[in-house]
């Protein structure tokens, strides 16, 4: 299983030269394998973008969601468990959207991919790919 950070999701979308081939590699596979996910959190993080007007992706946010599940993408479920260990984690910024996207990683044995250097540099998360490879 894949997990994208919101912002990997969002360069995926647009086709943003960000994405590193080797990722893209990465998430074309998972997308075949139907292994390809998110946190419910990167829809909220997204809505609070538009809202404040520092994203545009054309298209109402609930329309966009529903063409990517049916694209093949999937959610993880929020529950309890790991919104506890998002706030558990040792030594970890205080972001929560991090918090849940990493602790969704950790509860799922999936890889994450991000290029945010705050969570690449956290030693408590092994199986991460930096989205620019």
């Amino acid at each position: 299983m894949i997990i994208l950070d919101t912002h990997v999701l969002v360069w995926l979308d647009e086709g943003n030269h960000n994405l590193g081939k080797q990722t893209r590699k990465l998430i074309d596979l998972a997308l075949q394998e139907d292994c390809l996910a998110v946190s419910p959190i990167s829809f909220w993080e997204i809505t609070m973008l538009l809202k404040k007007k520092r994203l545009e992706i054309g298209i109402d946010i609930k329309i966009w969601r529903q063409d990517l599940l049916e694209k093949g993408l999937n959610e993880i479920p929020m529950h309890g468990a790991i919104a506890i260990q998002a706030g558990s984690l040792p030594n970890f910024h205080g972001d929560p959207a991090d918090r849940i996207i990493v602790a969704s990683s950790l509860s799922t044995s999936a890889k994450l991919v991000t290029a945010d250097k705050k969570i690449l540099a956290w030693p408590g998360l092994q199986d991460k790919q930096n989205a620019r490879a």
